[in-house]
Formats: C-alpha cells, structure tokens, sequence
C-alpha cells in the first residue's frame, strides 16, 4: 500500500508542511481497528517514528495489519464484530500496553461519545474528533437544527422531536417526495424515499422500525427531498486553536443502497464559483462548532446548484485518500498533529490541489444479483501496479473473505492529470487487477466508468438504479471459466510459475469482464 501520495512537485509542499522537528507528546498509537484503515494508519504511525499497535480478533490473526504492527493485541467477543466494539476491553488493552494514544480509524467505534471520553479520562489521547462534536454531529436532529440555527443551508423539513403528535401532518405539508430518516442513522440504512403521500404513515412506520433495529433508536425526521440529486461533501481540518481550512471537495454521487461506490475530486459539477461556496460553507460550519480534527461535512447537490447541509461525519473518511492524492496531504499525519495539540500552521490559501483522483471501493459482492456480499478464499491477489495507482487494503492472498464483516476489501485509487486521464488509467488498472477465489465488483466497476453519462460527469445518487444495465453480467464462456480455474488451482505456486504456466490468463480474466 502507497500511503505517501506521490503529487505533482507544485502541490509536495501540502505535506512537507511541520514534518521537521515535530516533538510528539505520545511515543505509541493503539489503532482500534481492523482491515485496510488499520494499515493505512499504522504506515503513517510507523513513518513518523511512532511505535504501531493493534488490536485483533482471532479471524483476523493473519491479516497484514496484525503483520506489519510493532505490537497485536488479542481481543475476543462472541462475535468478530462484537470484539472491536468491545470499548472497555479495548481501553484495558491500551492502558496494559501504556499506549499515549488511539486512533479510531472509522465505522466502529470512531464516533462513540462514550470511547471517547473514556480514552480521554484515561489521560490518553483520542485521536479523532472530541466527544462534545459527536454528540452534536452524531445526531441528525441535534446538528441539523445546529446549522440552521448558523443560517447555513438546510432542505424544508418536520422533525419528529418538535411535536411528536403531529410529525405526520407536518411531514405532510412538506410536500412529496419526501425522504425520512432516522435521526441517529447512518450508511443510508432505515431511509425511505416517499413520493405518494398517501404511503406515508406506512413508510413512517417502515422508517421507525428500521431505525430502531439498527440504531435502537425510532426517533424519525421527514426532509424535502431533491430528485436525482448530487453527493458533495467537503474535507475540513480544525486545530485546538481555533484554526479552521477545508481540503476541498469530493464528489461521491455513484452510490448503491445509499452507500458510496465510487469518489472523486474535484467534482466535475461545481464551477469555481460554487466550489468557493460550498466549500467556504463547509469550512464555516466546522468553524462555528468549535470542531477539531480531521472530518467531512456532506451536502446534497441540486441540478440547479443549490446545496442543503446533509450531515457531518466527524471521523476520517473511507474516501480520504483522493483528496490527498490531488492536495499532497496526508490527512492521517494531520490529524496526528492537530491531536497533539498543534496548530494547523497554514491558512486556507496556501491549501493547494493539482489533478484529477479517483476512488473505486472493491467490494466482495455481485453487482448482478442485487449487490449481494460474496465470501471465499483469496486463491489469486495481483494488485495493479503503474503511475497514479494506489491500491490501500487489509487483505492479501492466502486470507479469505468472510460474511463477518463488511464487504469492501479494498481501496483502488486512481490520479491523473485531468479527470479524463484519470478514468483512462482506472480502467487499465482494473482490468489488470485480479483477485480469484470470490466474486468482486471490479467488472462492474469497468462498464460503469465506460458509461457515456459517467463519462460525461452526468451522475446522480439514483445513476445505478436508473441504469441497472450496468450491474448485470455478461455469461461466462466455458473456455474462460477453465482458465480462471486452472489459475485457481496454481494458486499455491508463485504468481510468476502460474502466469508462465497460464499466459492467457490477464487475456481470460479480462475478456470474462468485459
């Protein structure tokens, strides 16, 4: 994994920025994490002269991070994912360590108010954002109201909370189509799209129990929703000393069941003009919340440039690294510092960016059965290789893909120097990626960049449900079905003695996707 990102000459200078005789008040980081972000931190940790620990469960004992840590950390649960949610015993194993500080990385527990200010009445330090902005961003309500009431752009709504007897009418007057939401949800999980009103009390009731399930929380509000809308959201870093920038925008529009598929930066909606906008609105948000770390405020993008604050997640994003593939940061490294009690050290204008990224998540799933996660070995992993790759993961080969997390095993990102430079490089490098043993998304990931409106930038959140072509796959031929077989069952040689012994395999593997 290439965590450096390696930028044009004109922009290097974003992340030489108070790397020389930095003094840190902490010599060790606990990563509370697992996968491809606990890999990502601790490469950051480690180049920094930090010492690098992780926690792991037994069904991760042989993954790269548990490898390449200077320290792993055996947790158990009755379930893997039960084990990293695990706050009490995950502070007992830092504290046994002495570690000075932890790192959430994301999902998990990287905005629990209760970690949080446990990690910090331990005296150590907590690495992502302060306990006081998740509870205020962690609630959609509760920031929601937050921004209006800093006369930031919010979409007409009813809030349960308000009045409870008379959300229904409320939601009502608002007019269809509406989209309902559990106030402490997240990852599109319990949303409902309502365009016959006469649907709504059911939805409602839909919307409810969802929430509840899995936010134990029912607690609904009812917002305008735009039609075929964009996703904006904006990069913003803010210091313990009232310092506030933003790092740019991303634009994360292609989406599945409301989760993100593909990002990008710079967005190729926004003129210069709403970028300034968007981003100097993001930027203002963070800065009237007093907000510290390294998060991203997110907005919905109407077709005729007007924007509504979304929410903020106040924790790294799983699409952090196009952003400083473009800008030169290293957002990890920022937020180590600003944690330390640092001052950002430099204003907004001298925040610069250069060239075209973008991000593909690599799931485990097949596209053309509804996007169904995938399990199985990792007989063959040859990840793709040339200028302007990065490949971040927390699998390799010999590991396996179990249904006990989620399905993204890895992170492909591309840059070029323009956005067109940029999809011409992605699609060579997915079609030179190869992971056998489950079925993934790379093909999927090929027809949509081929797409004539994605080309175009024509995207909406709704692109792959309006163009559901995309996500069906072609039949596999009997004669490349042997090849992939044949190079399954060369797996345990070297890649070397299977290409050697396969050379029609990239020929196979790449006709089969296409």
């Amino acid at each position: 994994m290439n965590v450096a990102p390696s930028c044009a000459a004109s922009v290097a200078r974003n992340a030489d920025r108070n790397t020389a005789g930095e003094h840190w008040p902490f010599r060790s980081v606990l990563i509370a994490n697992r996968g491809e972000i606990a890999v990502r931190v601790l490469r950051t940790v480690q180049q920094l002269g930090l010492k690098g620990i992780v926690v792991y469960h037994a069904a991760d004992r042989g993954a790269p991070a548990v490898r390449i840590a200077d320290e792993a950390i055996e947790i158990t649960g009755s379930t893997p994912v039960s084990a990293y949610l695990d706050s009490a015993q995950i502070l007992q194993a830092a504290k046994h360590s002495g570690v000075g500080a932890i790192h959430p990385g994301y999902g998990f527990l990287s905005e629990n108010k209760a970690f949080a200010s446990a990690v910090e009445a331990a005296g150590i330090v907590f690495i992502g954002p302060k306990p006081e902005h998740i509870e205020l961003m962690g609630d959609k309500v509760r920031a929601r109201n937050f921004v209006q009431k800093g006369g930031f752009p919010v979409a007409p709504s009813a809030i349960e909370d308000d009045d409870p007897a008379s959300f229904v009418e409320r939601a009502r007057k608002v007019g269809a189509p509406l989209l309902i939401k559990p106030s402490a949800g997240g990852g599109g999980k319990g949303m409902r799209i309502v365009r016959d009103l006469a649907l709504l009390e059911t939805e409602i009731e839909r919307a409810r129990s969802e929430g509840q399930r899995y936010f134990g929380d029912g607690r609904l509000y009812a917002e305008r929703y735009i039609e075929n809308p964009r996703h904006i959201e904006v990069q913003v870093l803010g210091d313990s000393h009232g310092n506030v920038v933003h790092v740019f925008e991303r634009e994360c529009s292609v989406q599945r069941r409301f989760q993100k598929i593909v990002e990008e930066t710079p967005s190729p909606a926004l003129t210069p003009e709403l970028r300034q906008n968007i981003c100097e609105t993001a930027a203002g948000i963070a800065r009237s919340a007093g907000y510290r770390n390294a998060g991203t405020v997110e907005f919905i993008f109407g077709q005729s440039g007007e924007f509504y604050f979304l929410e903020m997640n106040t924790r790294l994003q799983v699409e952090h690294p196009v952003t400083e593939e473009i800008t030169g940061f290293d957002l990890v490294h920022e937020q180590l510092r600003i944690a330390a009690g640092e001052a950002l050290g430099y204003s907004q204008q001298q925040v610069t960016s250069q060239g075209h990224a973008i991000e593909f998540r690599i799931y485990a799933e097949d596209p053309g059965r509804g996007y169904t996660p995938t399990t199985g070995p990792i007989l063959v992993l040859r990840p793709p290789q040339g200028e302007g790759v990065r490949w971040d993961s927390g699998v390799t080969q010999g590991g396996e893909v179990t249904s006990a997390f989620d399905p993204m095993i890895a992170k492909l990102i591309i840059r070029g120097s323009d956005r067109n430079d940029a999809i011409a490089r992605a699609d060579t490098a997915l079609r030179d990626t190869v992971l056998l043993g489950c079925k993934t998304n790379t093909a999927f990931l090929r027809r949509l960049i081929g797409h004539p409106a994605f080309v175009a930038g024509d995207v909406h959140t709704g692109f792959l449900d309006a163009n559901p072509q995309i996500a069906a796959d072609p039949e596999i031929t009997q004669d490349t079905l042997k090849s992939l077989l044949a190079a399954a069952a060369l797996s345990t040689r070297p890649m070397t003695d299977a290409a050697d012994a396969i050379p029609d395999l990239h020929a196979a593997i790449g006709s089969w996707r296409n």
